[in-house]
């Protein structure tokens, strides 16, 4: 399904009032959502205020959220705020992510994921 109210560049996001309200009745199982910036403080952020809106409807419909973000998202802050690290289910992020970022943010989510890490799976 794609859901559109315009779309944003330069990463082509589908955002705006339509893609709102219809995301604000749908359920989601799971959502996988790309965010441009990642830290303890300001949570998921993006620096587009129509994105922000969007995301934040996102999250409020899925039963759980994956985030995927690599290690050069941590500690970066956009103009707005979506959504708490203690909203997101797993982060499935890249091994340059440094051991202190990973506990800190091991204490927020219930998940942790480094890509080309061993893991149990049962823990997922």
């Amino acid at each position: 399904m794609v859901l559109t109210g315009g779309v944003r560049t330069p990463s082509d996001s589908l955002v705006g009032p339509v893609a709102d309200q219809a995301i604000a009745t749908l359920h989601f199982d799971v959502l996988f959502l790309g965010v441009h910036g990642i830290s303890m403080e300001a949570g998921l952020s993006t620096p587009n205020l129509a994105e922000a809106e969007t995301n934040r409807r996102l999250v409020q419909s899925a039963r759980r959220v994956v985030v995927v973000a690599d290690h050069t998202k941590w500690g970066t802050v956009g103009l707005s705020s979506f959504a708490t690290l203690e909203q997101v289910d797993t982060l499935v992020t890249d091994s340059g992510l440094p051991a202190d970022a990973r506990a800190e943010i091991s204490e927020h989510l219930r998940h942790l994921v480094v890509a080309g890490e061993e893991e149990d799976a049962e823990d997922l």
